[in-house]
């Protein structure tokens, strides 16, 4: 990784075109680009390291947007929209509809495991460790007038007030964050909200009072700027890692996390030449960029998916419940939803 993580991160987001492109001395327009990507910033990384390397392979111009998951769901589920969508959670029904609306079909690809990671500021002495009901304290929207302060959490803590960082509600890593912590509950709204995760390390590593939460890779680009909170689920404080997520023991922000690909979109040979890239090197880039690889029967399954064009979700329920906690093999080999799920 880059030694100065916080501009590393931000320079890519500058540089969104193709290498193709770039070497031609101008970034092309969205409107010329052979392959065009949008959606999580949480899967950004991934995805905008393989449009590097395939445009330097093969020349092919890829676009990788940053809207956040649903601002990427809504330029995919359209009519002549987005190619491929990048995603921190699965498809909401919402979004199943808008695409079956559109007559867009998509093929659910789990690229990497993330860490969904608790951050703050590196003075910030006190609070090394966190327990899950003290976040849902923090940011349930209850709090905005109830914990307000460190003291708030735990009397032994500072009494200044907490300045919060955290995604937009268009990002899927908020979406899971709410679900995880506040059950049905709502997140306060009072805190600095960006769907640029870069714009939330700047923050909290400027202030010893800050806290936010984003995906492993940006703690990991940024670790001399920001500290991670051991978070404790009942079993005592866990920090994330490789070792922490694959076995289960950093709960419950382990996730899985997407591509989804427009199925009329393989007609494309350069969409499907860069979609059979992706998932034949993620077992050695999604290391690169400091997420965890799945295991290579996974990537094996997703290939098969994608060589029988075979359309849905599988993470999404027909009732529209979110599956979690299972193994992701056996969750590859459900039956597929397509349609949005029955009210």
């Amino acid at each position: 990784m880059a030694e100065n993580g916080t501009l590393s991160l931000l320079n890519r987001f500058a540089v969104v075109a193709g290498t193709a492109a770039a070497s031609l001395g101008f970034i092309a327009p969205a409107a010329l680009a052979e392959v065009v990507v949008d959606g999580s910033s949480t899967v950004f990384p991934i995805t905008e390291a393989m449009a590097e390397e395939y445009g330097a392979e093969t020349g092919t111009n890829v676009v990788v947007g940053v809207s956040g998951t649903g601002g990427g769901f809504k330029k995919f589920c359209v009519e002549d929209g987005t190619d491929i969508s990048n995603a921190s959670r699965p498809i909401k029904p919402s979004e199943m509809a808008a695409c079956a609306e559109a007559g867009v079909e998509y093929i659910e690809i789990p690229v990497a495991y993330d860490a969904l990671t608790v951050v703050t500021n590196p003075s910030n002495t006190w609070a090394t460790e966190m327990t899950v009901d003290q976040l849902n304290r923090l940011w349930d929207s209850s709090a905005e007038n109830e914990a307000t302060t460190w003291a708030d959490l735990d009397p032994s803590w500072p009494a200044d007030e907490i300045e919060l960082y955290g995604p937009g509600a268009d990002s899927g890593t908020f979406d899971y964050f709410v679900e995880e912590v506040m059950g049905d509950g709502d997140s306060r709204a009072d805190y600095t909200a960006s769907e640029d995760d870069n714009v939330l390390v700047i923050g909290v590593s400027g202030d010893v009072n800050a806290l936010g939460y984003f995906g492993l890779a940006y703690y990991v680009e940024n670790a001399d700027l920001l500290n991670a909170v051991a978070i404790d689920n009942g079993d005592g404080p866990v920090l994330p890692s490789d070792t922490t997520v694959n076995n289960g023991t950093y709960s419950p922000f382990s996730r899985p996390i997407f591509i989804y690909v427009n199925k009329a979109s393989l007609a494309d040979p350069d969409v499907a030449g860069f979609v059979d890239y992706y998932i034949s090197n993620a077992p050695t880039i999604v290391p690169d960029v400091d997420y965890v690889a799945l295991p290579t029967e996974i990537y094996s399954l997703s290939a098969s998916l994608i060589d029988a064009q075979t359309a849905g979700t599988v993470f999404r329920r027909n009732d529209g419940v979110e599956l979690a906690g299972q193994d992701l093999i056996e969750i590859l080999n459900l039956s597929r939803t397509l349609d949005a799920p029955a009210e």
